[in-house]
């Protein structure tokens, strides 16, 4: 495991980052992508939204959601050059201690199917817990 990868909240001057960090990795884009929303992520939900880094470079990304019942994974992204480093199971393993003392007993994670990178990091986290939920749907609506 590279000792200067760090984890920590992402700062606004990191959300450019952030965007840039998903789109060279190949995260779905979203209306939620843009620097505004992203800040305003930081300003109410800071300590989960969680940055890998290496020196002061971007390299992984994870956003925890809190329902006051469940927690929720998304945007789980590293750049390719850093991925089969441990930096997607460092972010989830923060991530997924912030949402427990918040009182979280379940996580999902959403996940693009059709990116198999994805799809593999998840299917070998079966040993931490994580399996596919049969029968489950996501319908989704932008509000905007």
């Amino acid at each position: 495991m590279n000792q200067s990868i760090t984890i920590g909240e992402c700062t606004l001057e990191e959300c450019v980052s952030v965007l840039g960090l998903w789109s060279e990795a190949g995260s779905a884009n979203s209306v939620t992508d843009t620097v505004e929303v992203l800040g305003r992520l930081v300003k109410d939900s800071g300590d989960l939204f969680l940055v890998a880094r290496e020196d002061d470079k971007v390299i992984g990304s994870i956003i925890g959601g809190w329902d006051g019942w469940r927690g929720h994974i998304y945007r789980l992204a590293v750049l390719p050059g850093y991925r089969r480093l441990r930096v997607a199971e460092r972010l989830t393993k923060e991530l997924e201690g912030r949402l427990a003392a918040k009182g979280a007993v379940r996580i999902f994670a959403l996940v693009e199917m059709e990116k198999p990178h994805g799809v593999g990091f998840w299917n070998s986290s079966a040993a931490d817990g994580y399996g596919h939920a049969q029968g489950v749907g996501l319908y989704v609506k932008d509000a905007g």
